[in-house]
């Protein structure tokens, strides 16, 4: 049994030390077939690092990596180019000094590797001088490959000024690609984000962006059919249909694809079924993002968006949807024309990130990090039993239980949003379907939650008061008929759930439900 390939980003190691490979140099040969320069935008932890280190053995031609892949017998492996690359995924930068080091020291391993004498002093001069000198040198133009360009602003998006000088010093240092084109061969940026061209790429508007191309759909990440074949026997007792949902759905307009960094995981940690891809990153400053925009969360059940979203990304112009999509916390699920426009479909791509994400915004929202699963067991119990006074009562001390002292300085607590946004997350956590502003020919109720063979329409309110008489939310749902467009599921029970909720007591005043049977309102 070939040995899983965990941590490993180098070709070599991985083809000659025996470690299970999926061979990507189908995509490696539609990138170097002609001269180009590409751009692929992918989550951490996606492979992108390895398919650098492919693009590298390939350009320096390092045949017996090859044998027996796809592109073997398709290139001239005498055509030997200098290869020069720049790696920013390693350590932390925390500021402009740090990042200018850094790159001199990048620039100073090529220039040792290559065997060339730089003379200038600035960085993107010496950058320029490496590419022109390492086509003069060899006859053989350069190879530029770039790994996670953007990590050094990435890493300080909390700052938003050291942010902007990291993006304002690697626009400089990128800026010399263009005018050093006849030296060039091939580039190749891998990076989380992507930046607009006009914040970073202003200069190489002749970059071709592979994020969204359904050609390239494929190009880091195990499909269903490599999985199966490359992995067989570390798979031979997993359930296969249990694990796509737990760690398949990443979709780029193509086949969807999974994570390499859990299926590797995965098969190495006993099989158990973890979150070890959500574990890796840090959610934090999207959970503070959300907050400060007061993001409605109900609405990541389904988000659509124009191309400038997914390509809008930049310090000063951050938006919800661009940072999830970008971070892979959602993915493409479906892509639509409207008015002669391209639109996108967003969502959740399986169980782990919407398990992990859930609970890491419930964390985020109430402060409250080991109390939340003694309550989500309970909530979920409450509702399979339908026991609406048990369910008011665990909702009642949740609230009651978040340390307010937090929120002193935001009027979040004011808004039905918030209410509906706590208990989204917590409903969506246990890994029910929500189906947020669920349209009927009537209006809209709040919330739909599908828990196993239970249906809860539910509507939420926010009043003023400390006490009320009756619950309008309830009166609302069987006045307007809500819950009607379910009554008819066949196995399914149906309730009717309103929730009332307090300013004055920051908490919830009333709970009332009933099952949904005959005609609304009798």
């Amino acid at each position: 049994m070939l040995h899983l390939p965990v941590g490993i980003s180098t070709l070599d190691k991985i083809r000659s030390g025996g470690f299970v490979y999926v061979d990507k140099t189908p995509h490696v040969h539609r990138i170097v077939e002609k001269p180009g320069q590409f751009f692929l935008s992918r989550p951490r932890r996606f492979g992108k690092s390895l398919f650098l280190d492919t693009l590298k053995e390939l350009f320096e031609g390092n045949e017996k990596l090859f044998q027996g892949l796809y592109i073997h017998d398709k290139w001239d492996w005498s055509a030997v180019h200098p290869v020069i690359k720049l790696d920013f995924g390693e350590g932390r930068l925390r500021g402009r000094e740090q990042l200018q080091e850094k790159t001199r020291e990048l620039l100073t391993v090529n220039q040792q590797r290559l065997g060339v004498d730089l003379q200038f002093e600035s960085n993107s001069g010496s950058f320029a001088e490496l590419i022109r000198l390492a086509h003069q040198q060899t006859g053989k133009r350069a190879v530029v490959l770039i790994d996670e360009y953007d990590k050094p602003i990435l890493d300080n998006l909390e700052h938003p000024d050291t942010a902007r000088e990291m993006r304002d010093e690697l626009r400089d240092l990128y800026s010399v690609l263009k005018p050093q084109d006849g030296h060039i061969q091939c580039i190749f940026m891998t990076g989380v984000s992507k930046f607009s061209k006009v914040s970073l790429f202003s200069d190489l508007n002749n970059l071709t962006d592979i994020t969204i191309s359904s050609r390239f759909a494929t190009i880091c990440g195990y499909t269903q059919q490599e999985l199966e074949s490359c992995f067989a026997e570390h798979l031979a007792d997993v359930d296969l249909e249990r694990f796509r949902q737990w760690y398949n759905g990443y979709q780029w307009l193509g086949e969807p694809v999974y994570n390499p960094f859990d299926v590797l995981l995965f098969l190495q940690e006993g099989k158990v079924y973890r979150n070890y891809w959500f574990e890796t990153g840090s959610p934090s400053f999207l959970v503070k993002f959300f907050q400060k925009r007061r993001y409605f969360l109900p609405d990541l059940e389904r988000i659509e968006v124009g191309e400038e979203i997914l390509n809008s990304f930049d310090v000063d112009t951050l938006t919800p949807e661009t940072l999830l999509f970008q971070a892979g916390y959602l993915t493409i699920a479906e892509n639509l024309e409207r008015y002669g426009e391209q639109r996108y479909v967003l969502n959740v791509p399986n169980r782990e990130v919407r398990l992990a994400l859930n609970n890491a915004l419930i964390t985020g929202y109430t402060q409250l990090a080991a109390e939340k699963f003694h309550i989500k067991d309970h909530v979920r119990q409450a509702l399979l039993a339908a026991d609406f006074p048990a369910l008011r009562g665990i909702i009642h001390r949740l609230f009651a239980a978040i340390p307010y002292r937090n929120f002193t300085n935001t009027d979040l607590l004011d808004s039905e949003g918030w209410y509906a946004s706590v208990l989204y997350a917590f409903f969506a956590s246990l890994d029910a379907r929500i189906i947020p502003e669920d349209v009927t020919n009537k209006g809209q109720v709040d919330l739909t939650v599908i828990l196993e063979d239970r249906i809860f329409v539910m509507e939420i309110k926010l009043v003023q008061a400390a006490e009320i008489e009756g619950n309008p939310a309830l009166e609302q749902i069987r006045a307007k008929g809500y819950s009607e467009k379910y009554r008819d599921r066949q196995g399914m029970s149906v309730y009717e759930l309103g929730l009332v909720f307090s300013k004055a007591e920051r908490n919830l005043i009333a709970l009332d439900g009933r099952e949904a049977k005959g005609v609304s309102g009798h």
